[in-house]
Order: C-alpha cells, then structure tokens, then sequence
C-alpha cells in the first residue's frame, strides 16, 4: 500500500478518504525511463514500492471506464510545482552557507549562480513539457490529410463520370433533334441551359478529349 509521493516537493500521503490515487513506475524499460527523466530527481531509482500520486497527471491520461481509476498505456507525469521544490532548496543553502563562514568567497557567488541557472530552466520548460503528445498529434494530422486527399480524389473521380455522361446525353439528344427524331427545341426543356445552348459540333470534340484525360494523381 503506498505511503506518499515520489515527486520532489509533493507532500501528498495516502488517505483512503481522499480522491486521490496512487500508481506505481511501468515496468516497460523506456516508459520507467522518460517518468524518472520529467521527475528530475539527481540519482534517483524508483523501488518496487515507489509511486506518484495522481496530482502529477493530466485528467486524459486516465481510463475511467471501469470501477478503478486506472493509467492509460501511454500516460506521463507532466504536473510538477518545481518552483516550491526549488525555494526549498534555496532555504537549505542558504542555511549551510551561514553555517560555513569560513568558506571561500566565491563559493556562495558560484552556489548562487547554479541555482539562479536551474530556476531559468525550470521556468521555462513547457517548451518540452510532453514531446509524446506533440508526436500523436502530428501522426493524427498526417492520417487526417490523407484520408482527406482520399476524399478529394474519390469526388474528382465522381465529377468526371458524372460531366462525361452529360455530354453523351447532351450528344444523343442533339443528334435525335438533327435528324428529326425529337421535335426542335427538345434539348432547351430537358438539358441545362448551359449544355443545350452550344452547337453539336462542340460536344463531338468535347467527347474524345474527355476519354483522353486522365485524373491527376495527388
């Protein structure tokens, strides 16, 4: 049963009270891996009793379909408050300096500079908050232009057969209305005004050159 949180900083301790899980580190080597990386804590190794509460995980990294909260297979800690952690730390060093005067004068300035270093960094590490997540979204974008382009395709191809038809109905009526077959003035009641007000001569080079064409592959 776990007892508190690994995350530096976390002072969250287990209550069967309170809504808060605990889980414990994957065993899959790369995933154990990139959580003790966003925990950035020096030389740390997570036991087999080593957990972190659910305060370090955004709300879709769990599966809540069955009765427990549970991680999904890919979910990363990414909640972390390093700016309490590191205020801590401050307070300690400043502590240990008063209590070795006798140390060298540029030994605080050095402390100091490290620790003002660490904080920028911190402060600014959104930037790679959770490169996973930025990788999904971009295989999801790729698979979205693809089937897009597939649509694009499949309407070009319903375009063109639907275009070539009228022009063999177009052809048709017009040879009928030529040779006395239909009354004149057939074509303007059945035909778009578009297609029946151009001269017959126009679809028999219109026909073959629609065959001809081929779609463009995208």
């Amino acid at each position: 049963m776990p007892t508190n949180c690994a995350a530096a900083g976390c002072a969250t301790t287990y209550n069967k009270h309170i809504n808060i899980s605990f889980h414990r580190f994957p065993l899959d080597p790369k995933r154990r891996k990139e959580w003790i990386r966003l925990l950035r804590r020096k030389n740390f190794v997570p036991g087999k009793h080593t957990f972190l509460c659910s305060k370090h995980f955004e709300a879709s990294c769990f599966d809540l379909t069955g009765q427990t909260r549970r991680l999904k297979m890919d979910a990363v800690p990414t909640i972390f408050d390093f700016c309490t952690h590191l205020k801590s730390m401050k307070l300690k060093s400043r502590n240990l300096l008063k209590k070795n005067n006798s140390c060298t004068p540029t030994g605080p300035s050095n402390l100091k500079s490290n620790i003002s270093s660490q904080q920028v960094l911190l402060e600014h590490s959104y930037a790679f908050r959770n490169p996973m997540e930025a990788k999904k979204r971009i295989i999801k974008l790729e698979k979205e232009i693809a089937s897009l382009r597939k649509k694009m395709k499949t309407c070009l191809q319903k375009e063109r057969r639907a275009t070539r038809r009228w022009i063999k109905a177009t052809c048709l009526v017009k040879n009928l209305e030529a040779n006395n077959i239909l009354p004149k003035g057939t074509s303007e009641h059945i035909l778009p005004t578009a297609l029946s007000s151009l001269p017959l001569e126009d679809f028999k080079i219109l026909e073959p050159d629609q065959q001809d064409k081929t779609l463009p592959i995208l």
